[in-house]
C-alpha cells in the first residue's frame, strides 16, 4: 500500500557520473545513467513533489571533518599523476584494483559525499522531510583509507551533519550485501548513532567483518548490530532477517532520524555476492524504513545507494522504486518498464532491458513472532544477533 505523496529531495545531476574507475571496473557510471533516465520515463523526475537539486562542490571543511587530512591529500595528488606510487596505494588504498585513480578522482569522489551531506542539511534544516541521494552510499571509504570501491564516506557525512545540527539519536540501516564497516567505524565509539548492517557472511565476502559479536567500542555498547547472513539467502531469509532484529531494535533506540543504505548487490544476478535477493524484496524492505521513519521520526528520513553491479537488469529497477517510495509514489511490481527506456537500453548496450518492475517474486516471509527454528543455518544467525544485541535495549532475544 502507498503511503501519501511527500515532499522528497533527490540529489542529482550527470556529474556524478564522473566518479568513473573505468569500463572494466564494476562500479560503472552506467548505472547511475541508467537510473536517472528510468525515473525520468517513469515521470518521478517531473513529479511535484520531488525536487531535483544539483551537486554542489565538495565542502573541503566538511569533508575534512570526517578524513584525515593526509589521506584527502594523497587522493587530490592521485587525481594528478599518471600512476600512483606503491606507497599510496598500501597507505591510503588509492590506485588499487578495486580503487583505481582517474582524473579529478577528489572532485568526483567529493560531489558524492556532498550530494549526501547537502541531502541531511535539507532535512536537519526543516526543508524536506526526506531525501534520496541514489549516487551514494560509500560505505567501505575509512577516515584515512579507500576501500571497497569507496573513496570518501557520504554515508558518515550524512550522520555527522545530522550530529552537527543537534541531533541525539541517528539511526543508520545497512542492506548492502557487503558489511558496512566504514560507516560502522566512524561512529563506533559514540552512543548518538546506531549502524545496523545486514550482509553476506564475512567469511565469504569482502570486508571479511561484521559478525554478530560486533556490537560497538566500549563507550558506546549496542551501537553497533551486525546480521551476517550465510550465502545464498533468498528473499523469505532475508526478510525474516530484517524483521527479526532492524524493527525491534530501532524502536528501543528510538532515533530522531534515519539513514538508510540501499545497496542492491545482495540480487541473485549480481556479478560479486552470493545472496540471492529480488527487487521485491528490496521494495519490501525500503517501505519498511519508511514505515518506521513515519512511526519513529516524524518521516525523518534519509535514503542512499550503495552496492550493485547488475547494471541493467537490477540497480535501475531498485533505486527507481526507492525514490518512488520515499515519495509516497509506489510503482505496482507488475508495472511495465517504459518503453523507452528499454529503447535507450538496447541503443547503448545492444542489450535487453527487463520488461517489468518484478523478478516474480511475491517477496513472502515467515516473521520471526511465528517462533525460533533452532536447526535453521538463518536463525543461528540470527539469535546470535538477538542474544548480543537485545538485552542492551531490555528486550528478550527468544520472545521480543
Amino acid at each position: 500500500m502507498s503511503a501519501a505523496e511527500t515532499d522528497v529531495l533527490v540529489m542529482w545531476d550527470e556529474s556524478l557520473t564522473e566518479y568513473n574507475f573505468g569500463p572494466s571496473h564494476p562500479m560503472n557510471p552506467l548505472r547511475l545513467d541508467l537510473t536517472a533516465k528510468l525515473a525520468t520515463d517513469f515521470g518521478l523526475f517531473d513529479a511535484p513533489n520531488i525536487t531535483i537539486e544539483a551537486i554542489p562542490q565538495v565542502d573541503e571543511a566538511e569533508l575534512a571533518r570526517l578524513h584525515k587530512p593526509d589521506f584527502i591529500a594523497a587522493v587530490k595528488d592521485a587525481g594528478r599523476v599518471s600512476q600512483v606510487d606503491e606507497h599510496t596505494q598500501a597507505a591510503y588504498g588509492v590506485g588499487t584494483e578495486d580503487v583505481p585513480r582517474f582524473n579529478s578522482i577528489h572532485e568526483a569522489s567529493g560531489r558524492i559525499f556532498q550530494a549526501s551531506v547537502e541531502a541531511a542539511r535539507a532535512i536537519a534544516g526543516g526543508r524536506y522531510d526526506r531525501a534520496v541521494s541514489f549516487a551514494g552510499g560509500m560505505h567501505h571509504a575509512m577516515p584515512g583509507k579507500a576501500a571497497g570501491f569507496c573513496v570518501y564516506n557520504d554515508c558518515a557525512g550524512a550522520v555527522q551533519q545530522f550530529l552537527d545540527a543537534g541531533y541525539e539519536r541517528v539511526a543508520y540501516i545497512d542492506f548492502d550485501a557487503h558489511h558496512g564497516d566504514g560507516t560502522e567505524s566512524f561512529f563506533w565509539d559514540d552512543p548518538r548513532v546506531l549502524t545496523v548492517s545486514a550482509h553476506e557472511n564475512g567469511r565469504f565476502l569482502f570486508p571479511g567483518t561484521g559478525f554478530a559479536n560486533d556490537i560497538g567500542g566500549l563507550k558506546a555498547a549496542a551501537s553497533a548490530v551486525n546480521i551476517s547472513l550465510p550465502p545464498r539467502t533468498g528473499d523469505a531469509d532475508w526478510l525474516r532477517a530484517i524483521d527479526a532484529v532492524v524493527p525491534p531494535v530501532l524502536r528501543g533506540f528510538d532515533p530522531q532520524v534515519i539513514v538508510s543504505q540501499h545497496g542492491c548487490d545482495g540480487h541473485r544476478l549480481d556479478p560479486l555476492t552470493h545472496l540471492r535477493v529480488s527487487v521485491d524484496a528490496m521494495r519490501v524492505a525500503a517501505t519498511w524504513v519508511r514505515g518506521l521513519a513515519e512511526e519513529l521520526t516524524d518521516g525523518k528520513w534519509l535514503a542512499v545507494g550503495g552496492g550493485g553491479y547488475a547494471l541493467i537488469d537490477v540497480v535501475p529497477r531498485a533505486w527507481v522504486q526507492l525514490v518512488a517510495i520515499a515519495a509516497g509514489r509506489d510503482i505496482e511490481p507488475a508495472a511495465e518498464v517504459p518503453q523507452r527506456w528499454r529503447d535507450y537500453v538496447l541503443a547503448l548496450t545492444d542489450r535487453d532491458a527487463p520488461v517489468r518492475m518484478t523478478d516474480g517474486s511475491d517477496a513472502d516471509f515467515a516473521p520471526w513472532s511465528r517462533g525460533y527454528d533452532p536447526e535453521s543455518d538463518l536463525d543461528r544467525t540470527v539469535m546470535s544477533t538477538r542474544k548480543n544485541i537485545f538485552p542492551f535495549f531490555g528486550l528478550d532475544a527468544y520472545y521480543d
